[in-house]
């Protein structure tokens, strides 16, 4: 299993003085991150799309270049790219681009996007929202077979054999399809053969079982071969020495971030007896000491029926930058190590 990070790069506060890091300083704490977690053997960090205050992630191509720059091994990817708003010609050259700098370490992860903010900013209609994505996709995948492309459709000039370049130093690049809980999502990720990338942000992680096993069923049917069929899971992820300071550590920032979001959304507050009953063994968030959290990244896989990707979303408003450093130290080279040698000792007994 591949261990990673994802992070919408979140405008940051001091929690003891109120004070917000300044947007340069954040997106150059944000390198230090990815560096180290190349550097602690983590394997993948993606970075988010967002057009809003809260977040700085609004153009991730160029975030992922200048981490392809500072890196050597970790594979670096959006978290995800909202295709729906985007030009696929553009979104293929940019991932190709840093395919090249980072010398074949680029994945993209495409959805249509859990914000609406994108569309009405880029001219689009949410009446659209599927067909959008549906074209785009196409699109996509067509440009990462063939340079040139003959193409029509209703959300972009036609394309007639023009030349889309550079061409990716991976043949293909990859690309995943980012999903939440609909079902006809997990359907078109396995009828294509796409890797799927799962968003769960609550809820038991049991009740995906089913969907996942819709998305192995449909790539099944589809003529693709099981080892194409790639699952991963994105989920609220923090480690820290210990059960206690991880869950005092991210719970101001997950409360300010969650409220603001909450009250575009309908949502209730989030109560810290709530917060504290997703830390379970069995609840949504991967958040603990390394062993609790190793623990669950095995009872993922476990429910899950094979997971080949966890990517833990670490993005906290009100979270110090040494603290975050820390909880990628811990996850690389304990929880990560730990979870590595239970599921090799799984496979020799089996």
């Amino acid at each position: 299993m591949q261990i990673g990070i994802d992070s919408f790069v979140a405008v940051v506060s001091d929690p003891h003085t109120g004070k917000t890091i300044r947007p340069e300083d954040r997106l150059n704490q944000l390198l230090e991150e990815i560096e180290l977690a190349d550097q602690v053997g983590l394997d993948s960090f993606g970075v988010g799309e967002h057009h809003r205050p809260e977040y700085l992630d609004s153009a991730p191509a160029l975030i992922l270049a200048a981490a392809a720059a500072r890196t050597q091994r970790i594979r670096l990817t959006s978290a995800v790219t909202v295709l729906s708003a985007d030009d696929p010609v553009r979104v293929f050259q940019q991932f190709a681009t840093i395919d090249l700098l980072s010398r074949g370490r680029a994945e993209l992860v495409v959805g249509r996007g859990s914000s609406i903010e994108a569309f009405p900013l880029f001219g689009h209609d949410l009446d659209d929202y599927d067909a959008l994505f549906a074209e785009k996709l196409g699109l996509l995948l067509e440009l990462r077979q063939h340079p040139h492309v003959h193409w029509s459709g209703r959300f972009r000039p036609p394309l007639t054999g023009q030349g889309v370049y550079p061409r990716p130093l991976q043949d293909p690049l990859p690309v995943w399809l980012g999903v939440g809980g609909t079902p006809s999502s997990f359907v078109r990720a396995g009828t294509l053969g796409l890797p799927l990338m799962v968003a769960i942000i609550g809820g038991d992680f049991r009740r995906f079982r089913p969907l996942v096993d819709l998305y192995r069923e449909a790539g099944r049917r589809a003529g693709h071969a099981p080892d194409q069929l790639r699952v991963g899971i994105h989920a609220f992820g923090y480690v820290a020495q210990t059960a206690q300071q991880a869950a005092d550590d991210f719970f101001p920032g997950y409360e300010r971030l969650m409220t603001v979001i909450g009250q575009e959304r309908g949502w209730a507050p989030p109560s810290r007896a709530a917060f504290d009953a997703a830390l379970t063994p069995t609840g949504p968030y991967l958040i603990g000491d390394p062993q609790a959290v190793a623990d669950k990244v095995l009872y993922i896989n476990e429910v899950l029926g094979g997971v080949d990707r966890l990517t833990f979303q670490m993005t906290n408003v009100m979270l110090p930058h040494p603290r975050m450093l820390r909880a990628i130290e811990l996850l690389g080279t304990t929880v990560a190590p730990l979870v590595r040698t239970q599921l090799e000792a799984s496979s020799a007994r089996t």
